[in-house]
């Protein structure tokens, strides 16, 4: 869908995606951190496709667990008790990418 948006050639469609794509590139922090600050903030903001971009991008940074948890209590803390479906649906989205990481390890027969 990106392509189909970028193909219109509208400016500044395309200085935003710019802008948005160079903000997660490493610098003063991680791009890791900065993938788990993008979680949070979508988590607070509750955008559903957000935190699964976000889930998606913080795993293949190597986000642990212990991690993720620590960002989900932080959401929580900020966003308060209306994050909780968003938090239980960044859970089931990170559930998925584990499974899906752990079948792609697993030997095919």
């Amino acid at each position: 869908m990106n392509r189909k948006i970028l193909a219109s050639e509208n400016l500044q469609i395309r200085r935003f995606f710019n802008l948005d794509t160079r903000a997660y590139e490493e610098g003063a922090l991680s791009s890791k951190v900065k993938e788990l600050l993008g979680l949070v903030a979508s988590l607070v903001l509750m955008c559903d496709d957000c935190i699964t971009y976000h889930v998606i991008r913080c795993v293949e940074e190597g986000v642990s667990d212990e991690e993720f948890f620590d960002a989900f209590n932080v959401s929580l803390v900020v966003g308060g008790s209306i994050t909780i479906p968003h938090l239980r649906r960044a859970v089931e989205r990170l559930e998925e990418c584990r499974n899906l990481s752990k079948r792609d390890r697993s030997p095919r027969r």
